[in-house]
């Protein structure tokens, strides 16, 4: 029988149909490629982005695009930031794997990390540290390099330091702490100095009288030069000796004489000034920030970025070193090129701070907001939501803080760089540094490049929530009258907790270093950490394995996010520039560092590291200081059998 011929029409549509499916079925198969990947990633609408409330996203499936690398074959897809946390993860295990497991192994590495004997009450503190649960008994490096200097500074003069400092004028921006007997006293204080003292108040009864200078400014203060910084460490190290017995305790008599004449600490004022011309003066002979003018600038980036990377952040810590990158962000920064509050001295005085660049010499303390309960800065579990359940947004909030804002110079300060930065209109006519696949479909794995003619924009209007609640502080015009003509404000949050509605949280330097950053840390979301300030944790967070760095300039954000979400898709969509997603990459590195940080950054981690400091710095003040300390093995000390180690 003969068909018609719409018949026949019919039956080739419906063979051709069939024979294209099995086609894409058995395409899909071979190159293992996700259906998904063929589709563009829905937007978030616009009434669910920064709107608030606690409401649960809805479940686009498509928004939910699955990654095209499991954890392990992301080393085989060869993006720089797949072998940047394949060595961060190394890095990690050998951190874990090097920790002290009793009290005698402890006691052993401090004499060989430091040379001298732990301070006395050693053993107390070990026990208090245990019956805290804490991870890494030997990591308190950052509280030897603060205090080391002042070993060359005799205990009486430093005793009379503190002093003369405490009796200077209020305007020198400084909280006083005395302990006496057991007991704390206040002069000048602030809501710093309360929190202070309410870790103080947890192990005060186990130390030895001592006044304390603690800033109350937001920048740091103690800036000595360099070469004048070495004579005073070759004096410390010059007095290390080991086979001197020494006393587990502490003098009692630490009172100074009011008729005695204190020397002044020699602050001078330099709001607004270049940070740079007194930073460089404390650093290295052979620094950039010594030779900028002859030194080629690549030779101090190759130090601290991946190579052909998007500009990625390879060294977090050398990312921070003024010496190596302050030429080239001195003039993006506003705590470089404008900022608000600098009293400071070049003498070497021992002032506690919260936060510090890599060239002050102040004594870093853990921050207030991260031990008070302040819904600002706290995290609450209750609040956040699961990573699957999150927004696919970059969301970041903040006031207009950083330096001194004026019409001339507002571009440049770091924060209102990064809100343009995302802000898609501002865009339109830019093109950014991103990293991409070459389009070479024989490279196995895959190569990547950078390109500098990249358009943002529209990944921006689709990914980014960024932006400042209200426009405040500048200068002349307290109400920034001008800077409305040029931001708008966006709606605020209604809460902290709000912002773990998204994967992806930034978090930039204000005034000095960011509160926030525990929260981040502690949420199911992502962290993304750009900083020239040292803090007193550093040491046991480890970038690309608990957070994701960022370079100040911020040339490497748009390297960063695509990789995370994805960009395009391999049918050519995204203007042909592909990316997979790498979503669960982003999860389980934001999982890494919400565990970590429950282990390591407790309040109960706080107080031991605070324990730790006061008897390092009341040895410091101690006229015998030479002959105290403990000087036992350790290897009678009684381990608890209840006890464990956390894993």
């Amino acid at each position: 029988m003969i068909l018609p011929p719409s018949s026949r029409r019919r039956i080739f549509f419906v063979l051709s149909v069939l024979a294209f499916v099995i086609f894409v079925t058995n395409l899909i198969i071979i190159t293992d490629t996700d259906y998904r990947n063929g589709i563009d990633i829905l937007p978030i609408p616009q009434s669910l982005k920064g709107s608030g409330k606690h409401t649960k996203p809805p479940q686009l499936t498509i928004h939910e695009d699955k990654d095209d690398f499991s954890y392990s074959s992301e080393k085989a897809d060869n993006h720089p930031i797949s072998r940047l946390m394949a060595k961060a993860a190394a890095d990690f295990k050998r951190y874990q794997d090097s920790r002290s497991k009793t009290f005698a192994q402890a006691i052993d590495k401090y004499r060989k990390k430091y040379g001298r004997h732990p301070p006395p009450g050693f053993d107390k503190w070990y026990r208090f540290a245990r019956e805290r649960n804490v991870y890494n008994i030997d990591d308190f490096d950052q509280i030897w390099d603060d205090l080391r200097p002042f070993w060359s500074i005799p205990p009486l003069e430093l005793r009379k330091i503190v002093k003369g400092m405490l009796k200077e004028n209020s305007q020198s921006g400084l909280s006083g702490i005395t302990i006496v007997h057991g007991k704390i006293k206040v002069t000048n204080g602030s809501w710093r100095t309360d929190e202070f003292v309410k870790i103080l108040n947890v192990f005060v009864k186990e130390l030895p009288d001592m006044q304390i200078a603690m800033n109350k400014l937001d920048q740091p203060r103690v800036i000595v030069e360099w070469e004048t910084l070495q004579e005073h460490l070759k004096i410390e190290e010059k007095n290390r000796d080991l086979d001197k017995p020494v006393t587990n305790g502490f003098s009692r008599n630490r009172e100074l004489d009011e008729s005695m004449s204190f020397p002044t600490a020699g602050w001078f004022g330099a709001p607004g000034k270049p940070y740079m011309d007194l930073a460089s003066k404390a650093c290295p002979p052979d620094s950039y920030a010594r030779n900028n003018m002859t030194m080629d600038p690549a030779v101090a980036e190759a130090k601290y970025r991946y190579p052909k990377s998007g500009g990625l952040v390879s060294n977090f810590n050398i990312s921070s070193d003024l010496c190596t990158v302050g030429p080239e962000i001195q003039d993006v920064h506003g705590m470089l090129f404008a900022p608000a509050t600098i009293i400071a001295t070049k003498k070497l005085v021992p002032v506690f701070g919260e936060c510090k660049v890599n060239v002050n010499n102040d004594i870093l303390f853990p921050a207030n907001m991260y031990y008070r309960d302040d819904p600002r800065y706290s995290y609450n579990p209750d609040s956040d939501i699961p990573w699957d359940d999150k927004h696919t947004t970059v969301f970041w909030r903040g006031i207009t803080s950083g330096g001194n804002q004026r019409l001339t110079t507002w571009r440049r300060l770091h924060r209102h760089r990064f809100v343009l930065l995302t802000n898609s209109t501002e865009l339109r006519d830019q093109k950014v540094r991103l990293t991409l696949p070459t389009q070479n479909p024989t490279t196995t794995p895959p190569t990547y490049t950078d390109t500098k003619n990249w358009d943002p924009s529209p990944f921006s209007e689709k990914y980014t929530d960024v932006g400042f609640p209200e426009l405040a502080w500048c200068v002349p015009d307290n109400k920034c009258g001008w800077l409305h003509s040029f931001l708008k404000e966006v709606n605020a949050t209604s809460s902290l907790t709000d912002q773990f509605l998204n994967k992806y949280l930034p978090d930039i330097d204000g005034h000095s270093f960011s509160g926030r950053w525990h929260a981040w840390l502690k949420s199911r979301s992502l962290g993304i950490k750009a900083t020239i300030f040292r803090e007193w944790h550093d040491s046991r967070l480890f970038a690309w394995q608990h957070f994701v760095p960022m370079d100040n300039r911020f040339d490497d954000f748009y390297t960063i996010i695509t990789y995370f979400i994805g960009l395009g898709n391999r049918l050519g969509g995204g203007g042909g520039a592909y990316i997979p997603t790498h979503d669960s990459a982003g999860k389980r590195l934001a999982g890494q560092g919400r565990e970590w940080a429950a282990k390591v950054l407790r309040k109960e981690d706080i107080e031991v590291y605070m324990f730790r400091l006061m008897l390092e710095y009341a040895r410091l003040l101690d006229d015998r200081r030479e002959m105290i300390g403990y000087g036992g093995s350790g290897r009678k000390f009684k381990e608890e059998k209840k006890w464990v180690w956390p894993e």
